[in-house]
């Protein structure tokens, strides 16, 4: 592989998130990457995390608007994410973070969530968010993909916040909301079966009866005399399941006269729900924790009102979810390549190349094509208009794809030397995605039988 070659590989691209090309920021002190420097000169360095607050209040009612371009905030956001996660989520970070009780760096998320705002990048004002949009949230999940950070981000802002919002009584949304959007506390949500089907990603989650059938399987919500509700069940694949401090829960109830599913906020702090087992279970992808929740006679409350389109609140918060688990994928295999092109372009044992130049050449060109291609799908979802972006599963698929191959490549031996288990984590957070949200084929069928064959959105 020649010079002009590895410096196209590696170049970065323009950022597909905002409408200015990415200025190059400073690396993270894991592995070689020759185009992830340090501004060149005459560029301004990214602005520390404490000092570029990424969910900066929105000017008040007669005040001037920002004469920033909220691609210009949306970049300055970027830059300091990922000097904050150069900081707090490299490998070694991360494996410690993984070991806490948590499973995360609460310091790394407290900053996350407080200096930075994530967690309330998509929320409204009203409650603490900022309304930035899901290009925002999509922007800063490429980043934490990118360093495979173990955080919050994705059970509370992606899968548990959105269902609040759509679902939940003023009452609840202010109550909780607030809570999520300063990070003082996490959600997730938990459904029995597989957790694809109930968002809508790979099925029809009105096709088949995932929650519970009649009075047997899955989790059973029965009311009680006071008006209240019991959950009796199990939900197994839970993503933050043993330390979420709220539970949102699909349950099935009504039996078969008036069968249903609603979903239910179980408060997980032990005084206040008893009943609740959480077990942490061992992950294939240790960055990704997740959990067996078992329900027995717990008390819990109805999110929102009856009657309420809860299944299609779910494919909608799913298809959405669908882009920034894209945009984390699309980061994570672009990180997995430029380390894979540094390694094969500097590794040269016994005098001789890992692989034949053009047979080395053609493959990386090829992954990088195929990166590229998922950016540009998730970009393009990212920017839908509308909830529930259409294009969200099919991004998804393709940025599955690109992390398995990107991971399988930096897996492979270069140079006579076997995979580090740095370079195997990319590997694992593929196969765990997809067998989380997967597979890829199946999300491709389920777009298909929506949008038809020529985009056109199936009735």
């Amino acid at each position: 592989m020649d010079a002009a070659d590895h410096a196209a590989l590696t170049a970065a691209p323009t950022d597909p998130f905002t409408a200015s090309p990415t200025t190059p920021a400073p690396a993270p002190p894991t592995g070689p990457r020759p185009a992830r420097q340090a501004a060149a000169p005459g560029e301004p360095r990214a602005t520390p995390p404490a000092a570029a607050p990424l969910a900066a209040a929105p000017p008040g009612p007669g005040a001037e608007p920002s004469a920033d371009p909220p691609a210009d905030q949306e970049q300055a956001v970027r830059h300091a994410l990922r000097e904050l996660l150069a900081e707090r989520a490299g490998p070694d970070e991360n494996r410690a973070a993984t070991a806490t009780p948590e499973g995360y760096d609460t310091e790394l998320w407290a900053r996350m969530s407080g200096a930075l705002g994530l967690a309330g990048l998509t929320l409204p004002e009203e409650y603490g968010g900022t309304g930035r949009g899901p290009a925002a949230l999509a922007a800063a999940c490429e980043e934490t993909g990118r360093t495979l950070a173990p955080s919050p981000l994705l059970a509370t802002a992606v899968l548990g916040a959105p269902l609040l919002a759509a679902l939940g009584t003023p009452e609840q949304r202010a109550d909780l909301l607030p809570r999520l959007a300063d990070g003082s506390l996490t959600c997730t949500l938990a459904v029995p079966g597989a957790l694809a089907l109930a968002l809508g990603l790979t099925g029809d989650n009105t096709a088949h009866p995932w929650s519970g059938d009649g009075r047997a399987g899955g989790i059973q919500a029965t009311r009680t005399t006071d008006g209240g509700w019991r959950l009796y069940g199990e939900a197994a694949q839970v993503v933050d399941g043993h330390s979420a401090g709220l539970l949102i829960v699909a349950a099935h109830t009504g039996g078969f006269a008036r069968s249903r599913t609603l979903l239910f906020l179980v408060r997980a702090d032990a005084a206040e729900a008893p009943g609740l087992v959480r077990t942490r279970q061992p992950a294939l992808d240790p960055t990704r924790t997740r959990a067996t929740v078992q329900f027995r006679d717990t008390e819990a409350e109805l999110l929102g009102e009856e009657p309420a389109d809860v299944l299609g609140a779910l494919a909608t918060a799913g298809r959405a979810a669908a882009v920034m688990l894209a945009a984390e994928a699309v980061g994570a295999a672009r990180e997995a390549l430029d380390r894979t092109v540094a390694h094969a372009g500097s590794r040269e044992p016994s005098g001789r190349p890992a692989a034949p130049a053009p047979t080395a050449d053609h493959r990386l060109a090829d992954l990088y094509v195929q990166v590229e291609t998922a950016r540009s799908l998730t970009h393009c979802a990212a920017r839908e208009p509308g909830p529930g972006p259409e294009s969200g599963p099919l991004a998804l698929a393709h940025a599955l794809d690109a992390l398995r191959a990107t991971a399988g490549e930096s897996a492979q031996p270069h140079g006579g030397t076997g995979p580090t288990r740095d370079q195997e984590a990319y590997f694992h957070r593929a196969a765990s995605d997809e067998l989380l949200f997967g597979p890829a084929r199946r999300l491709r069928a389920r777009a298909a039988e929506r949008t038809g064959p020529f985009g056109e959105v199936a009735a």
